[in-house]
């Protein structure tokens, strides 16, 4: 089966943090992430979780959804998936940590878990 191209996702969206002077704690679950396997072409299932704690900006929810929407039709393995994921976000809000994790259906009779933290 012929492997899909690796298209570049779109920017996710930021706006200002609301109360940039103190610590919290933002989390996101996207439990209907669906990619393709690179090496077979079928397609894989998971939840993606984020959690974060903002510095300057926030990340806009809309942007994140249509930015996980692209991931439909790639072919990307799961490590690559959530390192990627770590690194586009991080680099669109500049948090003060961010941790990505994903939790893939089984595939074969295994589970996947893979968790990214920046830094790191």
């Amino acid at each position: 089966m012929p492997k899909r191209p690796a298209a570049k996702p779109p920017a996710v969206e930021t706006f200002p943090n609301p109360a940039p002077k103190r610590e919290y704690v933002i989390e996101f679950e996207v439990p209907e992430y669906t990619a393709v396997c690179p090496k077979t072409g079928q397609p894989d299932f998971g939840t993606i979780r984020i959690a974060y704690s903002p510095d300057r900006l926030c990340l806009e929810m809309k942007s994140l959804k249509l930015y996980f929407l692209s991931y439909r039709n790639r072919g990307v393995f799961y490590e690559a998936a959530v390192n990627a994921i770590l690194d586009d976000l991080v680099a669109s809000c500049r948090p003060r940590w961010m941790e990505v994790s994903g939790e893939f259906a089984p595939r074969g009779g295994m589970t996947a878990n893979v968790t990214a933290r920046w830094p790191g």
